[in-house]
């Protein structure tokens, strides 16, 4: 949590130092929207890949794309994709998960924002002794964002979230946070 802060702190630093009024920054995609109604200025894409290398060797894609229902209001749809191999064990496996989730998001202040998130993944499980089978396993994600703006109309998204199901399946343990950051176009 302190890591998130930290970068929260240093993004808002930063925009500080290049001279950007918080309230320029922010209310700008805002003002376009309200004067716009064409469908093009309401879509907005981006995602987040995620990269960990060692004896657990993760490789994820997670796209999404995102439709601007009020200047405060959003809704899409991401994909999931992620290369798995693990060496942690005698024998190494290697699989891929995939899934789909449908999420929205409401604007607090400009750049804060709540995030809920139903999704989909399904995954390869092991058992005690080798065997294995797929299933599906449901999340509700709910937390908050921080959306910093790079330039033009390019954001930094970072996002603290729950998984409140708890399913039995989940990779997560019980209220880990999941941390996220991301690049997206138009949010």
């Amino acid at each position: 949590m302190k890591k998130v802060l930290m970068l929260l702190v240093a993004c808002s630093i930063l925009s500080y130092m290049y001279g950007q009024d918080s309230t320029e920054v922010y209310q700008a995609p805002v003002e376009q929207q309200k004067k716009s109604s064409n469908i093009k200025d309401k879509i907005y894409f981006g995602g987040n890949l995620g990269l960990s290398f060692g004896s657990y060797t993760q490789i994820g894609i997670y796209p999404l794309v995102g439709y601007k229902i009020t200047p405060k209001l959003s809704a899409g749809l991401k994909i999931t994709y992620q290369y798995i191999q693990d060496k942690r064990y005698p024998e190494t496996y290697t699989t891929s998960n995939y899934g789909g989730s449908l999420f929205t998001r409401f604007r607090i202040i400009p750049p804060l924002y709540f995030h809920a998130e139903f999704e989909m993944m399904n995954y390869k499980l092991y058992n005690s002794i080798g065997e294995w089978n797929r299933t599906w396993v449901p999340f509700l994600y709910l937390g908050a964002g921080y959306s910093q703006r790079l330039g033009g109309n390019t954001w930094l998204n970072i996002q603290v979230l729950f998984d409140v199901l708890q399913n039995s399946n989940s990779p997560y343990n019980r209220w880990e946070p999941f941390y996220s950051v991301g690049f997206g176009v138009g949010f």
